[in-house]
């Protein structure tokens, strides 16, 4: 007997230490160890890490490549970028994304940049496209499939993705075409947050020229690659307004776009529901997967691909 009483509360016990794990990181935002209490959960049987680099000088330009166990692809890219007020966070604390993503059949690159206060704006976009120029250097080596590119963030990382998107000048700095990205995925982002009323946006954003030419809804253009954008009802942090501003410009500009609103996520939930146990609220993934597998599909030029001149 005693046996099958081991056998049962030792996994009752590693379950419990998970969730009062998960329950904490809730309550202080340690991505960290909600990366910890997933991978707890998942295990890292179904993932294997290909590469770790550094794209840049500072140690905050780093990334890491991870594909799906037993995959040789090429396979389609997701580049999630994190979130964290640009000015904090770590691509390695984000690996619950990649075990979230690359069972279904994606390589997932995590993407780290300088922050605050050793950078400002426009560090992060400069960086992101830095990023973006290893990822079509190398990608492929490593099995990814630099021709099917989806750029994917939560929070100011979201903020990131749209704008490296929509701007075309980021990725044309590094001899990459934004137009040949297959689509972005925005998780609570901040879109259209001028004038800047918070010490996250002041710090990173207040030095900058042109403040109107830091927002995203003022870059919409009916050419670009297709968003998804989630958000909400219970963000106080990025509100949905943002989403909803950012869509409703894309829609005028000629590109169709729809704001997602989640009924009871709050900010630090829409990245979460990512991760195990909280993944049980499929909602996030289940309306991830599916823009994946439509936007990566067909095939088609490669990021790397020369940059065209259009008329904005």
């Amino acid at each position: 007997m005693g046996w099958i009483v081991w056998t049962v509360l030792i996994p009752l016990a590693l379950v419990a230490a998970g969730y009062g794990a998960f329950r904490y990181a809730l309550a202080t935002d340690a991505v960290g160890l909600l990366d910890a209490g997933d991978r707890l959960f998942r295990g890292e049987s179904q993932i294997r890490t290909v590469a770790r680099a550094h794209y840049g000088q500072d140690p905050a330009q780093k990334l890491e490549m991870v594909l799906p166990a037993g995959a040789k692809g090429p396979l389609p890219i997701v580049v999630f970028i994190h979130g964290g007020g640009w000015d904090s966070g770590d691509p390695c604390s984000y690996r619950f994304v990649a075990r979230a993503l690359a069972p279904h059949g994606y390589a997932v690159v995590l993407a780290g940049y300088r922050l605050y206060p050793h950078a400002r704006y426009p560090a992060m976009l400069e960086d992101g496209a830095g990023a973006l120029r290893w990822v079509a250097d190398h990608a492929a080596a490593h099995g990814g499939d630099p021709s099917r590119i989806v750029l994917m963030g939560h929070s100011a990382g979201a903020y990131n993705a749209v704008m490296l998107a929509l701007d075309r000048q980021w990725l044309g700095r590094e001899g990459l075409s934004a137009d040949a990205l297959r689509g972005v995925v925005g998780l609570s982002g901040p879109y259209d947050f001028y004038p800047f009323d918070k010490p996250s946006s002041i710090h990173s954003f207040g030095e900058a020229a042109d403040p109107q030419a830091t927002q995203p809804v003022n870059h919409a253009r009916g050419d670009a690659p297709p968003l998804l954008l989630l958000s909400g009802d219970g963000d106080t942090t990025v509100k949905p307004r943002n989403s909803l501003a950012l869509a409703k410009a894309m829609t005028a500009a000629g590109e169709p776009t729809q704001a997602i609103i989640l009924k009871g996520v709050n900010h630090t939930g829409m990245v979460m529901k990512l991760a195990q146990p909280f993944a049980r609220d499929a909602r996030v993934i289940d309306a991830v997967l599916p823009f994946l597998k439509r936007v990566t599909a067909p095939a088609g030029p490669a990021i790397s691909a020369p940059v065209q001149a259009r008329s904005r």
